[in-house]
């Protein structure tokens, strides 16, 4: 794959996709699936479509992740006058 050249091509639930999920080593058959469809490329998949990514990859999508700030869910794990 070549995420962080096709990144601007990606609609944004799929690059949301990403961000959430930067840990991925193998991207699921259906993330998979829109990556092709989006980018028109052609990604090499395994025997249950999912598409092992490469370090190349996985550094661009941490990246991203460590830079973009999670959305308020409006819980917070520690109170700020300490209950």
């Amino acid at each position: 794959m070549h995420i962080k050249e096709q990144w601007n091509r990606l609609d944004p639930v799929t690059q949301q996709w990403f961000i959430e999920n930067p840990g991925c080593v193998i991207l699921p058959r259906t993330i998979t699936a829109v990556f092709n469809k989006e980018t028109a490329e052609n990604a090499a998949c395994d025997q249950h479509g999912g598409t092992v990514l490469t370090d190349e990859d996985r550094n661009f999508i941490q990246a991203k992740a460590h830079r973009t700030k999670p959305a308020n869910s409006g819980y917070r794990f520690f109170d700020a006058v300490g209950h």
